[in-house]
């Protein structure tokens, strides 16, 4: 399992009305490190013919964060079977190491020649581990 790290300071364009990080901006965070993750590991020809689909999100809110807190979000797969991957992001407070949201994702991997689910091949399924 590779862990996948990135840090992020929150803007006031992530916030609510309560002044703590919108619920709707941690899924695009969820969403854009599982693009990087995914960009940063395969190749061209890899990104060139498969693409991943998000079939379910469970995601637990544990603690806020707010404007200006610097944030750690890690991730990574924690399973593969068939077409399905299951993704798991967290997000800890920087400086405190205290665990803010964790999601846990089923991905599909959809081959760009037919736009249908495709198995996961080894080649990917070795990047990740």
């Amino acid at each position: 399992m590779k862990i996948f790290e990135k840090s992020i300071v929150v803007s006031k364009n992530d916030l609510d009305k309560l002044n703590h990080v919108n619920n709707i901006v941690y899924i695009n965070w969820i969403i854009n490190i599982a693009r990087n993750h995914w960009e940063t590991l395969v190749s061209n020809e890899i990104l060139d013919n498969y693409y991943w689909v998000l079939l379910e999100h469970n995601i637990k809110y544990l603690n806020p964060s707010f404007l200006n807190d610097k944030i750690q979000i890690k991730t990574f797969i924690e399973k593969n079977e068939g077409f399905r991957s299951i993704r798991v992001v967290e997000f800890y407070n920087y400086y405190t190491n205290k665990l803010l949201v964790v999601s846990k994702s089923t991905w599909c991997l959809i081959s760009l020649k037919n736009n249908k689910p495709s198995r996961i091949p080894m080649e990917i399924i070795k990047a990740f581990t």
